[in-house]
This record gives C-alpha cells, sequence and structure tokens, in this order.
C-alpha cells in the first residue's frame, strides 16, 4: 500500500492498528474520506464500513456474502505447494490443523482444499477443527491438540492454515515429546518472519506475497476511488513460493540409510558436493543404496542433488539480483554453463527468463 501511494499518490492516510475482532473505531461514523482499505473480520465491522458508502476493498475474506470486493491469495496455489512439498519429503500421511469451523471461510477453504487434494493423491489426512462455537484459551487448545498429534499416524506430513497456528502446534509437539519434523513435519503459511522464527526448530511457510496483495489492494481501491465499478468477482494472486526451513527439512522414509543419504544430500548440496561423496558416507553399499533410494523417493540420489540445488537456484532468481555465474557457484555448480543448461533441461526456460517472468513488480 506504501509502494502505491508513493508512485501514485500522495494520499492523505489514516491508519490506526488495531486487533482483528475488535469494535469498530468510533471515528468512523463521523469521518469523511474518499475509501477504505480494512481486514473485515465480522459483521459489525462489516456493517460500520458499508455506513460509511464510501468505496472499500476487504482484505480478509472472512465473511461469504460481503458487498464488497475482496483482494487476497489464490488458495489452489497455496495447497498445491503444500501438497508438493510435503509429497516430496515422502510422506504419505497427512494431517490439517485449522481453526474452528465457520470462524473464517479462507481458512476453512485451506483445510478442505489440502483434504480434497491429499484424497485425489490416493491417502487419507486427518482435519482438526476445534468443536464449540465460543473460543478457548491457549491451554485448553493446546490439551486438544497434543491430545490430536498424539493419535495420528507417524510420520506425518502437516500443514497449518497459518503461521499462528503452526506455531501452536509446534509448542504441542514439544509437549508431546514428538519429534519435529522426525515424526511430525509442520508447513504454515504467511511466512511471517517472527512467528517462523519464534520456536525451535525454525518453521516452514508458504509466502503468500503480502506485498503484492496490497499494492493490487491499493490500485483497486484507487480505481473505485475514480469512478471504476468494483470487481463482480475477488481478485486472487498466486503465492509467491515455499521457504523451507528445519520443520519441514526431512524425508519420511523407512529406511534410515535412504533417510541419511537425503538428509546429506539436502545439507551439503549447494556446497558442490558429489553423489559419489555423499553416498561413501552412508553404511551400504552405492548400488544398494541407489535401488533404496528409488523405491522410497520414487527418483534417484542425483536426482534429488539437482531438485535440492535448482530450489535453491530458484528462490535467489525470484528474490535477489545476483548474476546467474554468481547464483551457480551459490547452489554447488562450479560453471555457469553448466548450471544453464541443467536448469533449461528441469524447467524448460532459462535462469534469466525464469527471473523475468518471476519477477514480483507490479505495474503502474
Amino acid at each position: 500500500v506504501i509502494r502505491y501511494q508513493r508512485e501514485h499518490g500522495p494520499w492523505s492516510v489514516y491508519f490506526k492498528p488495531q486487533g482483528l475482532g475488535a469494535a469498530p473505531p468510533h471515528w468512523l461514523g463521523a469521518w469523511r474520506g474518499d475509501g477504505i482499505l480494512a481486514r473485515i473480520d465480522d459483521r459489525r465491522m462489516a456493517e460500520a464500513v458499508l455506513r460509511t458508502q464510501v468505496p472499500a476493498v476487504d482484505l480478509r475474506g472472512a465473511l461469504a456474502d460481503l458487498p464488497i470486493p475482496l483482494v487476497g491469495v489464490n488458495n489452489r496455489g497455496v495447497i498445491r505447494l503444500a501438497v508438493e512439498h510435503l509429497m516430496e519429503r515422502g510422506f504419505r500421511r497427512f494431517a490439517f490443523c485449522g481453526t474452528r469451523r465457520g470462524e473464517n471461510r479462507n481458512q476453512d477453504e485451506r483445510a478442505d482444499r489440502f483434504a480434497a487434494a491429499i484424497a485425489d493423491s490416493g491417502f487419507s489426512c486427518d482435519v482438526f477443527q476445534p468443536f464449540g462455537t465460543r473460543a478457548k484459551s491457549w491451554e485448553q487448545e493446546q490439551r486438544e491438540i497434543v491430545a490430536w498429534l498424539r493419535g495420528l499416524p507417524k510420520p506425518v506430513g502437516l500443514m497449518t492454515c497459518h503461521d499462528d497456528r503452526g506455531q501452536q502446534v509446534l509448542d504441542a509437539c514439544l509437549r508431546a515429546d514428538l519429534a519435529v519434523p522426525d515424526a511430525v513435519a509442520i508447513l504454515g503459511v504467511d511466512n511471517d518472519p517472527f512467528l517462523c522464527s519464534l520456536s525451535t526448530p525454525q518453521l516452514s511457510s508458504i509466502d503468500t506475497n503480502p506485498e503484492r496483495v496490497g499494492y493490487e489492494a491499493a490500485a483497486l481501491l484507487d480505481r473505485m476511488m475514480k469512478g471504476a465499478r468494483p470487481p463482480q468477482r475477488p481478485l486472487f494472486f498466486e503465492p509467491r513460493g515455499l521457504v523451507v526451513r528445519q520443520s519441514t527439512d526431512v524425508s519420511a522414509v523407512s529406511d534410515p540409510h535412504v533417510a541419511h543419504a537425503a538428509r546429506l544430500i539436502r545439507t551439503h548440496a549447494l556446497a558442490g558436493a558429489t553423489i559419489k561423496e555423499l553416498a561413501a558416507q552412508v553404511p551400504v553399499s552405492r548400488s544398494a543404496l541407489f535401488r533404496r533410494f528409488k523405491e522410497h523417493l520414487g527418483h534417484s540420489p542425483k536426482e534429488e542433488l539437482t531438485r535440492v540445488r535448482l530450489e535453491r537456484a530458484k528462490e535467489l532468481l525470484k528474490h535477489s539480483a545476483l548474476p546467474v555465474a554468481v547464483v551457480a557457484a551459490r547452489v554447488g555448480y562450479a560453471e555457469a554453463k553448466h548450471f544453464i543448461a541443467i536448469f533449461r533441461r528441469a524447467t524448460g526456460c532459462t535462469p534469466l527468463r525464469y527471473r523475468k517472468e518471476s519477477a514480483t513488480t507490479q505495474p503502474d
């Protein structure tokens, strides 16, 4: 929002932070502004915003029948990233931890889409959503989550509706003496740097690209304030990507040698280690390791090494201006030419084209 108004303003902005669920600010009834950006969490806030009769954009999506345009993240893209990530890690048991059903339709949608995607892949998914109509204390919910976690088959790949819930599940695993990520791998949504770093281990999370959502919401509000009609459908944008931290940094396989090899690859791939060097650290023959690796993970150790390197390369191409040669060196390739050939073979495009197509800078 700040970037948009700097580029297209200046705007006179009234900003007063308050928590979700707080009562509408007392000054709103007499306010004579031109437009509103709001996270509308309940009917009280919705009615207060509607009474102003000025153009408004919702950034929350909690109410299904709200006659205010919504700008947010595409949950289909969020779930696709989550399912791909957990399945790449080798998980065949899955769970989702959400909030109370009906509390927020956006979070309910994530639970439903995740369970459906897991079912479409031929697996089952346990879903935790608290019962009752009244909010419970942290300790009450922790006791319920602990009991639920203990009853899940292990190892399990677990997605939460947002990072707040992810941090809560990490704490519940600590209370239940469940190892993260070996027994329970946890993936959040929002990539909040404070919440993701708050617990040990740190939380993997999906980056929903809130900067783009805010920019597009401000752009839509600007058009509406100039007389444009609001869109009939919500404006949803793709998440930026998935940030892997320790909470999902595991390969969920029953073979300890395969798990050891996969862990070595993730740890040393970017330093330029070769498969021959890493395989020598696993106490089985190279041929047996390769056979078991393929059996449990569906691909070879070399393919896993390439996957780890290219995933990091994609992050650097998206979020930095480093030259391609530097990116190649950062992900373990001594020659940029070799890196470019492997990248093109895997993605169908050059690193520079990938960077251009993944750019997050918004148009005027």
